[in-house]
């Protein structure tokens, strides 16, 4: 049977169609992916890290944005909203709290690196010079405060409850012999408000961004590893595959070393 003129052309139409989809997908890379990579992260150590590795990025053919923010919230709310593929900032504790708080669903797909959490100078520049009342900042995020105050238990300064764990707040301190006032602040404010607390206790990279010196650190406790995180269920996707695989080469790993000493210690 001789297909009609007009069939023929419908069929034709469709064939094109189908194979310049084809070629779109293709020009897309594997399962259609662009080839640009975007990760939110602190400015520093977090941005300078990635800045490095956008050279080993490109070497898989992928072209690496990165998007700098200023608090612990933030990067984790962009990637729940999909403005960003992954983020690299905090530590799994604290993702695991934002998960249950916010509702979101972000896993780890690696660690990269810890920095120390440090009790810093600032009006008062020893354990020995504090005085009764006098106040001590600490990160008002629920796992970096419960870590500041369990430092500052382990110094003498303070008792936690036996059961406070890593949801401690200065509502769970049951002794305080020099009656020190806590002063629960935001983590990037504190670096900014020593000259007005006798010490504070500062995230490593809020002290980097500062400029504090690390020999200003009265005493310091290895925080946990700082993360990449992804949304569930873009754990083995080609991007996280490639940015892992970029943030643990050789190169990184000398990087972190050299500029960062004892400041920043890579765990790959």
């Amino acid at each position: 049977m001789k297909l009609k003129r007009r069939n023929i052309l419908s069929l034709a139409i469709i064939l094109s169609l189908v194979i310049g989809s084809i070629a779109l997908t293709g020009c897309g890379g594997k399962d259609g992916e662009d080839k640009t990579i975007k990760v939110g992260a602190s400015p520093a150590p977090h941005a300078e890290i990635l800045k490095e590795v956008k050279a080993e990025l490109e070497k898989d053919g992928y072209k690496l944005e990165i998007v700098e923010f200023q608090d612990y919230v933030q990067p984790n709310k962009a990637l729940d909203a999909g403005d960003i593929d992954a983020n690299y900032f905090q530590h799994k504790p604290y993702m695991d709290e934002f998960n249950a708080k916010q509702e979101t669903e972000l896993v780890s797909i690696g660690a990269i690196h810890y920095e120390p959490l440090g009790l810093y100078q600032g009006e008062k520049k020893s354990l020995d010079e504090l005085a009764e009342g006098d106040k001590i900042a600490v990160p008002n995020d629920t796992t970096n405060e419960a870590r500041a105050l369990l430092l500052l238990e382990s110094e003498g300064l303070i008792k936690l409850k036996k059961d406070a764990g890593l949801t401690a707040t200065k509502q769970d301190v049951v002794e305080n012999p020099k009656k020190l006032e806590i002063v629960e602040l935001e983590a990037a404010i504190i670096p900014r408000s020593m000259s007005s607390v006798a010490m504070g206790v500062i995230n490593g990279n809020y002290a980097l961004s500062a400029g504090i010196k690390e020999e200003t650190a009265i005493t310091a406790a290895k925080t946990y590893a700082n993360i990449i995180a992804v949304k569930k269920g873009n754990e083995d996707s080609e991007k996280s595959k490639a940015l892992f695989k970029a943030m643990t080469s050789d190169k990184i790993k000398k990087f972190i070393e050299k500029k960062y000493g004892k400041a920043v210690v890579p765990v790959f």
